[in-house]
């Protein structure tokens, strides 16, 4: 199975003002992405508006996000379904189209407990021979794969990694506790990456590098290499606009911000709505605060 590590932006799916997918403006981000160090990309997370694309739009996404990609990274897809049969169909789609894995949501239409869930994750192993990242995030999704749930998954060859999304960070060490180097560990949340990295998480699953990858990648590779000082600064610097990807309109937010930082359509699909009013205001002082503060900055060169 593969090797995950660095840093795998969940990518935001670019939309023209009347809904329809933008595929210049999807490819030109993931070139811009992998031009700036990142180890993967992730479309079709929830980040990406999994949920409000049909079937359709969303091969669309994969395949120009494919293209884009040309190989010089692996392309992962998100996988948001409500019940098994439907799941299990489509990590089948996505395999035949060649993504390299998957990032697996729990179901969208029910609150499972530990038995079903590690069912679910199961079933879905099977469905394909897809890599597969757990995407946990109970806060959104009221679903916890805790130690014990992945204890159950453990004998399943596929998954290999989680997205750790709890809020609390000492999860990544009770997972270590309890299941070794079974699964790679990855950040999911922004604003607690450099704890996550000490604590031994291998990757980053991030929002923000949509915005900034350069300076996420950086920062990334400084915690890696301990370069504790270094990494806090930077961090300190970014942090603010990090809080943004924690938000229910994370994806409202972060679009907004890689609009204004170079330029990305920040339409959003239904029943989103764009920002307005002091809500918007706030995102936008927010990322020209961030911006200023970068500007007096000078990136450090990381090995």
């Amino acid at each position: 199975m593969n090797n995950w590590t660095g840093v795998f932006p969940a990518v935001t799916t670019k939309l023209n003002q009347d809904g329809s997918i933008n595929v210049q403006a999807n490819q030109s981000a993931i070139d811009r992405l992998i031009a700036n160090g990142v180890s993967g990309v992730i479309v079709l997370p929830m980040l990406g508006e999994n949920a409000c694309l049909t079937p359709s739009e969303k091969e669309l996404v994969i395949r120009s996000a494919q293209e884009a990609a040309g190989g010089r990274v692996p392309v992962l897809s998100g996988l948001a379904e409500i019940t098994q049969a439907d799941a299990n169909s489509r990590a089948r789609e996505f395999e035949k189209l060649g993504v390299e894995g998957l990032m697996a949501f729990p179901t969208l239409g029910y609150k499972s407990d530990a038995r079903e869930t590690a069912e679910w994750y199961k079933s879905l192993a099977r469905a394909s021979g897809l890599p597969i990242m757990i995407y946990n995030n109970p806060i959104a999704y009221g679903v916890d794969v805790t130690p014990r749930v992945l204890q159950e998954l453990a004998d399943s060859p596929t998954i290999v990694a989680v997205k750790e999304e709890t809020g609390d960070v000492r999860r990544v060490t009770d997972m270590y506790v309890a299941l070794g180097n079974r699964y790679q560990i990855f950040c999911g949340v922004d604003d607690q990456v450099v704890e996550s990295v000490a604590l031994g998480a291998v990757g980053w699953v991030s929002g923000m590098t949509n915005v900034w990858p350069k300076e996420c990648v950086t920062l990334f590779n400084l915690c890696n290499q301990g370069r504790k000082d270094e990494a806090l600064q930077l961090y300190r610097l970014l942090t603010p606009a990090f809080h943004l990807d924690t938000h229910v309109k994370l994806v409202q937010y972060i679009k907004l911000s890689e609009s204004l930082v170079y330029g990305a359509p920040e339409w959003v699909r239904g029943p989103r709505l764009p920002l307005v009013g002091d809500e918007r205001e706030f995102v936008t002082r927010t990322i020209k605060d961030a911006i200023k503060r970068l500007e007096n900055y000078s990136l450090p060169q990381a090995a």
